[in-house]
């Protein structure tokens, strides 16, 4: 378990200039907290911002989601879907549009593309798992698990050069590195975004703990911890296709990872063929 004390989110709020939670994630938050949410006020609300329908619709329509016709409609997409998943895609959005690249010591745009790449590939994965896992979750969760570090790049002008260091490296996960040098972490960080945001409680603890294996010895609930083991494979499988070797803390988790999915050595083997397939074309 990870404890956070009152020093380190003394830094948080002092320090750093977290992204606000979106107005229509709010809106969208009361209206299902309400004592009967309606579905047209949630399609009303979403549709009211036409940048955040259209990437929905977008993402819906794409073969990850495996429509048997185009969604043309958020009504539609809601009834569809169901309000949970039309949620989780409307926050992904949002939270990609929440950084400023003039204000970010990263690209924000080869940031985002590598965390889109391993929100589909968690996606495939859990289609082919045993446990059921809903989609939503994995798809945002591999939007925000790495959510504090564009708001680390903001912070400190030097990130990007201990981003390129931890990755030419590679023995050691960034989290390592960040730990020397910096009085929080981007898991942390990140914790502290999706909380503000209001996520589901049990995604907020993924993205605090997503370095750290003992989660999956801990967390009990199947399905959660497929989603953390799906998350990791997608992470590491990601990684590896692009830089020809395992994620720095690869090693500690693949065991805990195989068995919470119930995947053989030879599955690892055929979804990494898969991957690497994937990024060829």
């Amino acid at each position: 378990m990870i404890d956070i004390d009152d020093k380190v989110l003394a830094d948080l709020k002092s320090g750093f200039s977290l992204p606000s939670k979106p107005e229509v994630l709010q809106n969208l938050q009361n209206e299902l907290n309400s004592d009967e949410p309606e579905l047209g006020n949630i399609a009303e609300i979403i549709s009211e911002d036409v940048g955040t329908a259209a990437a929905v619709l977008k993402v819906i329509n794409s073969p990850a989601y495996g429509m048997s016709r185009t969604i043309s409609d958020i009504r539609q997409a809601v009834i569809l879907l169901g309000v949970n998943c039309i949620t989780q895609l409307v926050t992904g959005h949002l939270l990609k549009n929440a950084f400023e690249q003039e204000e970010c010591s990263i690209s924000l745009q080869r940031f985002w593309d590598n965390a889109t790449d391993m929100s589909q590939l968690a996606m495939a994965i859990g289609k082919q798992i045993k446990t059921t896992v809903p989609l939503e979750n994995l798809q945002l969760l591999g939007l925000f698990h790495d959510s504090g570090i564009p708001a680390m790049a903001m912070r400190f002008d030097n990130y990007n050069d201990l981003m390129t260091r931890a990755y030419q490296r590679g023995e050691q996960s960034l989290l390592y590195y960040e730990e020397q040098i910096y009085p929080v972490s981007h898991t942390i960080v990140g914790y502290y975004l999706a909380s503000s945001w209001h996520l589901p409680k049990p995604i907020c603890q993924m993205i605090l703990r997503h370095h750290d294996e003992s989660y999956l010895k801990e967390e009990t609930d199947p399905t959660l911890k497929a989603t953390f083991a799906a998350m990791k494979l997608a992470e590491n499988l990601s990684f590896e296709a692009k830089h020809f070797r395992p994620c720095g803390d690869w090693f500690a988790f693949k065991d805990l990872v195989l068995v919470a999915l119930e995947l053989s050595d030879d599955d690892y083997t055929n979804l990494k063929e898969d991957v690497e397939e994937y990024f060829i074309h």
